[in-house]
């Protein structure tokens, strides 16, 4: 349905609606809400309004199963309407103008949280719940990245802290990198520590390796060379093999920071892993050699000079 409205051939994707229609019948609108919705929003788009509410209307009573309901059914109207208003009308006729279900719910929420349209999925998030119907772990998660990306870490980490556990929904490891991820990129990466040892003391969460991966990188964003090793130590402890650019991050970082030690111990850990490094991590070291070397050097020409004797 998707590949028939990108290229234009809406009639062909009206002719695939209508041998869809039978489907409907039997099992109502369910997850298909969004492949629905697809071919209105392009029919409204070229301006052909009046087959779109026709057709959402025979979506809608095919999905009515009793006829009570069928006798009460009022089609709604899209004419004079706005292009947004319309695809919120459209939205909200497919979810909750046929007969409801979990499935068409999750699937429509999840779409509208991807499109960045949060207001109209929490409205109908809300309603789903008013309805009772339990919230699967994947649209928390959905919601969750949908506030991490416009900016609302805040509010993404109180999905994980406080929404999921009123909802008697154990917190994933995805919703846990994605609030990590989050806090990383706003410069708290040290509060995002705090979920990785939350992770460690709950049963059946077990941190990832990009959990690991987000951390270090965000640590070292921040300057935070050290911390950012130790990280990393419980990352090869878990048996996470991090790829060459985590490696090169903190190698880099250490050798910025005058650590050299440290920085050659994490190089040898990468090439026992069997990966290169880039020309300019070779080169980070040898500039902090070079330089070690020539403060050395001049420490030594100083105290020549205090202890030579002079000549009157």
């Amino acid at each position: 349905m998707r590949g028939l409205c990108d290229a234009g051939r809406l009639d062909d994707a009206v002719h695939l609606l209508y041998s869809m229609l039978r489907r409907i019948s039997q099992k109502g609108c369910d997850a298909d809400v969004v492949v629905y919705r697809t071919l209105f929003y392009a029919i409204c788009a070229v301006g052909r309004v009046a087959l779109a509410e026709h057709l959402l209307a025979k979506v809608l009573l095919k999905g009515l199963r009793y006829p009570r309901r069928r006798r009460a059914f009022r089609p709604p109207e899209l004419q004079g309407r706005s292009l947004e208003d319309m695809k919120r009308i459209i939205d909200d006729a497919l979810v909750s103008g046929g007969v409801r279900s979990l499935a068409s719910y999750k699937a429509m929420v999840e779409e509208l949280y991807a499109e960045g349209r949060v207001g109209h999925a929490d409205k109908l998030f809300d309603e789903m719940i008013q309805r009772r119907f339990r919230p699967p772990v994947s649209m928390f998660e959905a919601k969750i990245a949908a506030l991490c990306k416009e900016g609302r870490v805040e509010d993404g980490a109180r999905v994980v802290e406080v929404e999921m556990m009123e909802r008697d929904c154990v917190p994933t490891v995805r919703a846990y990198n994605l609030v990590m991820d989050g806090l990383c990129k706003e410069g708290k990466a040290t509060r995002a520590v705090g979920y990785l040892d939350g992770m460690d003391r709950q049963v059946g969460c077990v941190a990832s390796k990009e959990s690991f991966e987000v951390l270090v990188d965000g640590l070292c964003s921040e300057g935070r060379f050290l911390e950012a090793t130790r990280i990393l130590e419980r990352m090869l402890r878990r048996r996470y093999w991090p790829q060459s650019a985590i490696f090169e991050n903190v190698i880099r970082g250490l050798c910025s920071s005058g650590r050299s030690y440290e920085a050659v111990l994490w190089l040898e850990e990468m090439i026992s892993q069997g990966k290169v490094p880039q020309v300019d991590v070779w080169t980070s070291l040898v500039s902090m050699v070079c330089l070690v070397d020539d403060l050395v050097k001049s420490s030594l020409f100083w105290d020549v000079l205090e202890h030579e004797p002079t000549y009157c």
